[in-house]
């Protein structure tokens, strides 16, 4: 499946994205962000694309347009895997952008398309977002793209919001 917006490619990761997946996700301020390890070799962004994104049909490349790169990545998180509890017909999705991304709208674009896409494709009722309390971009992303937030939990001995929105 292939989602395209204005400036964005949503596609499926492939291994031929090692190089550009490793070139952010080595970066420490995106991965701590992101809440998952800094990425320490290519071969080691080969592996989580191998092992946890292709094996993932709902987690798609950030594309942008201009340079064919892949520069981020959003989708819905593995079924048993969520950070809160999930309503009936309602998944989680996560994302993160490169950091030369940030604050250009980049990942609320691509999320106002996944939605579109879990509403008409998977017609799910709801879509559910966890983030860390001082991911304030992240929440930012979610509240323009009309996630409400519903709670606050503790995960991993931090306190993380949860947002919903419904489709």
């Amino acid at each position: 499946m292939i989602i395209e917006t204005e400036r964005l490619i949503l596609r499926p990761w492939q291994e031929a994205d090692a190089e550009a997946l490793y070139k952010y996700a080595s970066d420490i301020r995106v991965c701590r962000m992101a809440l998952w390890p800094r990425h320490t070799s290519v071969e080691m962004s080969r592996q989580v694309i191998s092992d946890f994104f292709i094996p993932n049909p709902n987690t798609f490349a950030i594309v942008l347009k201009e340079t064919n790169e892949p520069i981020g990545c959003i989708g819905l998180v593995p079924t048993g895997d969520e950070h809160f509890t999930t309503l009936t017909n309602e998944r989680e999705t996560g994302y993160w952008i490169g950091f030369p991304y940030w604050n250009k709208g980049i990942t609320t674009e691509a999320l106002k398309a996944l939605s579109d896409f879990c509403k008409s494709i998977l017609t799910l009722d709801s879509l559910l977002i966890t983030t860390d309390c001082n991911n304030i971009g992240s929440q930012r992303v979610a509240e323009k793209c009309g996630f409400e937030q519903i709670g606050l939990f503790d995960l991993d001995g931090k306190t993380n919001k949860a947002y919903r929105l419904k489709l």
